[in-house]
């Protein structure tokens, strides 16, 4: 990225010696909006959407800004592939299956180190651990963290998906059937799984913090190579939220709690398990996501095929990270 950048750059200035200015293959217009998807799961994305800070600091190169929510990674990756954000927040296990499946991300930013999902079953049931699924109904987000966190689990005992039933529902939906009876067990993902375990005495009876990847804030390829400017300027806007959110937590579980409809309880249980310490994305996240993935590959959901270290190393863009901290 940083040599594409440069290329840019560097053509851009030779065409301004010669007199001719930026030639139409190098000239960038700006956009006249920026979209950027909300999330529960994503609590900076929360607190940057409400304090306006994008919209001001945006407002001073003309452009607007959207905001459009994501109910999981796996509607961020549509957004995303849709046009119809220009960031999105997602697992970065999710996006690198993303981006094995032809989405053209780039995972530029950390949003969170969490554990934002586990196996969860009824307060009185008697599923004990991830063994008793064999033969059960599973209510689970495909291509979402909580997907590839149950067929690690899945794989780790021996098991695959072919060995339980699953129902293929959104998050909040998997809630809603698990306290309804109507599945054995859900692929939590927080709030939601807090709230249940909370109010409804739901167990999280298969935790493994280590399985869940981190979380990652993506931006479209074609974006980032034509507006470095922005994706810049996003991830400033990122960092100045982090850094808030972690020197005023009570303001975050505020509104934490008033975006997404949450008891103070239930928030302040979500951020318990939300570790905003990291924000420059590089070789822990590589790390994490590789290893993701190559489990993914021996469980028959990515192709022998595939170069799953390529793809990693495709996904993770560290460049406009290492920018940032040089400032």
């Amino acid at each position: 990225m940083l040599f594409r950048r440069a290329l840019i750059i560097a053509a851009a200035a030779v065409a301004a010696v010669a007199g001719l200015g930026p030639t139409p293959a190098f000239a960038q217009k700006k956009p006249d909006t920026v979209t950027l998807d909300f999330a529960y799961y994503n609590p900076v994305s929360l607190l940057l959407k409400e304090k306006g800070w994008v919209e001001e600091e945006f407002a001073k190169d003309g452009i607007k800004v959207r905001w459009v929510q994501s109910l999981g990674s796996n509607k961020a990756i549509e957004f995303l592939n849709a046009r119809g954000v220009d960031f999105g927040s997602t697992a970065g296990a999710a996006a690198l299956l993303a981006r094995i499946n032809g989405a053209p991300i780039k995972a530029v930013h950390v949003y969170s180190k969490p554990e934002w999902t586990a196996l969860v079953t009824a307060k009185d049931s008697p599923i004990k651990s991830v063994a008793d699924l064999k033969g059960k109904r599973v209510a689970v987000t495909r291509g979402t963290d909580p997907y590839i966190f149950l067929l690690r689990a899945l794989a780790d005992h021996g098991l695959t998906e072919k060995d339980i039933k699953p129902v293929l529902l959104q998050h909040q939906d998997g809630r809603t059937a698990l306290q309804q009876g109507a599945v054995d067990a859900w692929a939590g993902l927080d709030p939601m799984m807090a709230q249940t375990e909370l109010e409804h005495g739901s167990r999280l009876f298969h935790r493994a913090p280590d399985l869940n990847s981190w979380g990652v804030l993506n931006v479209r390829e074609d974006f980032a190579q034509a507006h470095p400017a922005i994706v810049d300027k996003v991830l400033r806007l990122y960092e100045r939220g982090r850094a808030h959110a972690r020197q005023n937590p009570e303001e975050l579980r505020a509104i934490l709690a008033k975006a997404a409809s949450l008891t103070p309880e239930v928030a302040a249980k979500q951020l318990e398990r939300t570790d905003l310490t990291h924000g420059a994305i590089g070789p822990a996240q590589h790390d994490t996501i590789l290893k993701a993935g190559l489990a993914l590959q021996q469980a028959g959901v990515i192709e022998p095929g595939v170069d799953v270290r390529a793809q990693t190393d495709a996904l993770i863009e560290p460049s406009f990270g290492a920018q940032l901290a040089q400032r």
